[in-house]
């Protein structure tokens, strides 16, 4: 009998500090769609501006003149471009994604706009990598589905977040594989991760399939 309670002391010290094995117990991570690896040029589709109210989207999570502003699953660079004119040359804009062509792509795109306050950074998937205090107002915009640990990703932009930035969250209703996820899985995940929901919009689309969410910290 002593010899069993040894044993099972042993294995449940190993559970506790072997990295993964204690993780086999945690629950399984929700669906999520395939990040999009297609042509980048299909983000600028027009009409897409008038479509998504960005420039009211812009005004709600308080981007203006000298803010400094993040674009989480920048893509094409089809919002970094626009919040670029919008903070102007004492503002900036951090463009992320964790696909190197998008970098590559976005890179690009405003050198040949010649905008100078953009600053493009290739990613994690669960870290954006941003600097301390950096950021006034961040946006994932058709991104949130595709990332498949959102609250480990949303815990790592804590740091990078200035007292009373607002975080957006735009996206469509869906299963999660579809290219879309319930709003209200996000709003669980965003308060796991210390966000709390101070607005939850529907005017991005005509449909209502699209909604907007928009928190702060606790």
């Amino acid at each position: 009998m002593k010899c069993f309670r040894t044993l099972a002391l042993i294995v449940f010290w190993a559970v506790l500090v072997t990295p993964g094995l204690a993780g086999q117990t945690a629950t399984p991570k929700r669906p999520t769609s395939d990040p999009y690896t297609g042509d980048l040029s299909i983000f600028d589709s027009p009409g897409r501006e008038q479509r998504l109210q960005i420039d009211r989207v812009m005004d709600i999570l308080g981007i203006k003149a000298g803010k400094n502003v993040a674009d989480i699953g920048a893509g094409s660079g089809w919002f970094t471009v626009r919040a670029a004119r919008r903070v102007g040359a004492s503002g900036l804009v951090y463009a992320i994604d964790i696909n190197p062509e998008a970098i590559k792509y976005i890179d690009g795109r405003v050198h040949k706009e010649s905008l100078s306050n953009v600053k493009t950074i290739l990613s994690k998937p669960d870290d954006p990598l941003l600097p301390p205090a950096s950021v006034d107002a961040v946006l994932l915009l058709k991104t949130y589905h595709e990332v498949a640990d959102p609250i480990t990703l949303l815990e790592r932009l804590r740091p990078a977040l200035k007292p009373g930035a607002q975080v957006g969250i735009i996206d469509r209703n869906g299963s999660g594989t579809d290219h879309g996820i319930s709003s209200k899985i996000v709003v669980e995940e965003a308060s796991k991760a210390g966000y709390r929901l101070v607005q939850n919009y529907d005017f991005v689309k005509p449909d209502r399939v699209d909604y907007f969410l928009v928190f702060t910290l606790r």
